[in-house]
């Protein structure tokens, strides 16, 4: 399974090495990986049927409990199956559609890259695995979606996916840690033990609303879902596979296998509910005003993710089951309408809905497929669609609570939904040919064939559902809901109120798809609202934000070094200052110091008068000089007490420090001054603060207890291991021989970088 998993990653880190050398074959090459993946992952249903699910195991870093564990149960077959089925239609599609594209060796190591991360997210049952392939579908799809990277909107699309996305990962990271901390493990089948512990516990409440914002905005939930219309500026293979059947949906899926984990509590379900509903009737009345093809789709995309979350939110049986089916419907008859909308604008050179018509004459199969993927999404029978059409409406009507006001609610967004499909699906191909289109040639076949192929995947599961029922829906309702009550899926429920509304939408939804044309003025009605969008919101705080990181860093990263060593004391000072005014224990053995020496009256008097030189002279060379008293007067302290090494130790530094300053300043100029007697006054108030908390800190050490056992184990054993009788040498060369080493390459690089500093000549022309 490992190899499974990474196998997208090894070709995608080859294509730098082997895509210029065979970047007419790479595509072909590429596109059989994942036709093999999906051929063994069809090879497990059967395995899967008999079994709850299927693991495999990998040590990574197991002192931390993080393991490479990967779990196949019907949740994850399902989409293992969608990301490598879809993902094959989309590399053979892109290999015609991408043809003689100068970048599509890296689009191929960008989509299987992407593809590995999505197989990651849903077969990982680490949850911090699954955070970091998590991570990986937003990076990848960031390269995906700015694929254009010369197309100013591209680039802006591409971080606005990224940074919405990304920082609703790490927001579900802090989720997953709080899940750890509470639960005692990161493995999803050990979390499911403690399940009473987790919702008993006061971060419950926390976990939940970390894990819902990573999904919200991984899922394009009301407010986070405008980065998804945003991200049609890439090309339409990527629309298709990141958009119908796999990021997007990654947030589903998490929701989908947290549910028997942290499900059936009033704050899951009636948030989800609450979100879900906004989602899908905000968006479907959105789809309604777009005339680009794409937006259509996006906007339906919203509506239709909305609408599982929603189902999640109810979290009945049926409900869920009613998710279940819908997740593949959607990935099915969405997937195949965004490749419809790829091959239109491929060859006609445009997605505007008010100028297509009558493209039946020109691109029958392709006519045929969007027929196929409108009635599914409109819900029709003997179609896939009307299976879970039927399972949403049987879930609400017959819900305990709120039962018309959730199933109005659906009822709407379903007749919406039915028009942008129709949009999408239809229009472009009814009526005559115009004469502006009248040029346009079929597709070829490689284009055609991956939307006609999930075409017949529509009616064949639709018509016979049993072959749906226990070989795939049954393990993935399993997974969603904890319960191993057998499913049904019948194409016929008798005559009740599920049918009547089934046949209320089809009538209204058809109705309001005569009569209500999209025009650029109904969508120039809309632009005043874009002013109070979550969007324009958003877009209004980051700006805000921008600008008080451009204000900040001004402040703070100006390029002077005092400034950088004043920010570090007054931060260091604040710190400090809080835990001291929380209480000071402070203990001074009067008896233990010793009398004070004349020769230490000197000094000290010299040092302070050294400081005070250091701090009134106006002249750099003499404060430096100053300073350097200041450190030979305390190697003279290490001298009264006996420490000769430490003191020839400080002697050779500060004299370094005294020739690197006057290196330094051999180079400034002369008559510079950065210094006013107000800005001096700050800097006294600022280390008077700090030297006396320095101080009592340093006082209240003695206080603690100490222990003496490391300082014994050097005494006692530098002589037996090391032959050394100076024991600070021997722990400098010896026991910390590898820092030492260390230390002293820090300092030769230092050195490097001084004197290259030194050397460096910024005014050539001066010279000259």
């Amino acid at each position: 399974m490992l190899l499974v998993v990474l196998s997208g990653f090894i070709l995608a880190a080859l294509t730098p090495f082997v895509g210029k050398i065979a970047k007419t074959y790479l595509p072909w090459v590429f596109s059989f990986l994942p036709v093999l993946l999906f051929s063994y992952f069809l090879t497990h249903i059967n395995s899967l049927s008999s079994k709850t699910k299927l693991t495999w195991s990998y040590e990574w870093v197991p002192s931390l409990g993080i393991n490479l564990d990967f779990e196949l149960n019907g949740l994850s077959m399902l989409f293992a199956l969608m990301i490598t089925g879809i993902g094959s239609l989309v590399y053979f599609y892109s290999i015609y559609y991408l043809k003689g594209h100068p970048y599509i060796d890296r689009f191929y190591g960008y989509l299987s890259m992407f593809m590995a991360s999505m197989l990651g997210v849903v077969l990982s049952d680490n949850l911090l695995v699954m955070f970091i392939f998590w991570e990986l579908t937003s990076i990848s799809s960031f390269f995906l979606i700015g694929f254009n990277n010369e197309d100013p909107k591209s680039r802006k699309s591409a971080l606005t996916a990224l940074s919405i996305t990304g920082l609703g990962g790490l927001v579900l990271l802090v989720g997953i840690l709080l899940l750890q901390s509470v639960g005692g493990t990161y493995s999803f089948s050990d979390l499911a033990a403690n399940k009473s512990i987790i919702l008993e516990s006061s971060a419950y409440t926390w976990i939940v609303l970390f894990i819902f914002i990573g999904s919200f905005t991984k899922s394009a939930q009301f407010p986070f879902h405008f980065w998804l219309p945003g991200a049609m500026k890439a090309p339409t293979p990527v629309s298709t596979y990141l958009h119908s059947a796999t990021m997007v949906k990654a947030g589903i899926f998490l929701l989908a296998k947290m549910t028997p984990l942290l499900g059936s509590t009033a704050l899951w379900n009636q948030t989800l509910l609450i979100v879900g509903g906004i989602t899908m009737v905000y968006a479907a009345i959105h789809a309604l005003f777009r005339i680009d093809l794409k937006g259509i789709l996006a906007y339906s995309t919203i509506s239709a993710l909305g609408m599982l979350v929603f189902l999640i939110g109810v979290g009945t049986e049926k409900a869920l089951l009613a998710a279940s089916v819908f997740i593949l419907t959607h990935a099915l008859y969405k997937a195949a309408l965004f490749l419809i909308t790829g091959i239109i604008d491929h060859q006609t050179g445009t997605r505007d809905i008010t100028k297509l018509q009558g493209l039946q004459h020109v691109m029958k199969p392709v006519a045929i497929a969007g027929y196929i993927a409108a009635l599914s999404s409109a819900g029709f029978p003997l179609f896939l669609g009307f299976l879970s059409k039927e399972l949403m409406y049987e879930s609400t009507f017959h819900n305990p609570e709120f039962a018309w006001l959730l199933t109005s609610s659906l009822l709407f967004a379903k007749i919406l939904l039915l028009v942008a499909g129709f949009w999408a699906g239809i229009k472009p191909f009814s009526g005559s040919l115009s004469n502006e289109l009248a040029s346009v040639k079929g597709p070829s076949a490689f284009l055609w064939i991956p939307p006609v192929i999930l075409g017949i995947g529509t009616v064949l599961f639709g018509a016979f559902p049993a072959l749906l029922e226990k070989s795939l829906m049954q393990p993935v309702y399993e997974s969603i809901s904890g319960n191993t009550n057998e499913i049904y899926l019948s194409l016929w429920h008798g005559f009740n109120w599920v049918l009547l509304l089934s046949i209320l939408t089809l009538i209204a939804g058809t109705l309001l798809f005569v009569y209500w044309k999209p025009t650029l003025q109904k969508l120039e009605k809309t632009i005043p609202f874009e002013k109070i969008s979550p969007q324009t919101f958003i877009e209004n705080f980051a700006t805000g934000f921008w600008v008080f990181a451009g204000y900040w860093t001004r402040l703070v990263q100006n390029g002077y070094l005092r400034n950088y060593v004043l920010s570090i004391l007054a931060f260091l000072t604040i710190i400090m200052g809080y835990r001291l005014y929380e209480g000071v224990s402070i203990y001074i053995d009067w008896n233990q110091i010793s009398a004070v020496t004349p020769s230490e009256v000197i000094v000290v008097t010299l040092m302070i008068i050294s400081i005070l030189f250091a701090i009134l002279s106006t002249s750099r060379t003499a404060s430096i000089v100053a300073l350097g008293v200041i450190g030979f007067a305390n190697c003279l302290f290490f001298l009264f007490y006996s420490a000769p090494d430490l003191a020839m130790t400080q002697f050779s530094i500060d004299t370094l420090t005294v020739l690197l300053f006057m290196l330094v300043l051999f180079k400034l100029p002369k008559n510079k001054v950065f210094s006013s007697n107000r800005i001096r006054v700050r800097d006294a108030v600022v280390s008077i603060l700090f030297g006396l908390l320095i101080a009592i800190l340093t006082l209240e050490v003695f206080v603690e207890p100490s222990s003496t056992e490391i300082s014994e184990y050097y005494a006692n054993n530098a002589y037996i291991l090391a032959k050394g009788r100076n024991v600070v040498n021997v722990i400098l060369v010896d026991f910390r021989g590898m820092d030492t080493l260390v230390e002293t390459t820090v300092l030769i690089i230092a050195a490097i970088g001084v004197f290259s500093l030194i050397k460096l000549n910024l005014n050539p022309a001066k010279d000259q």
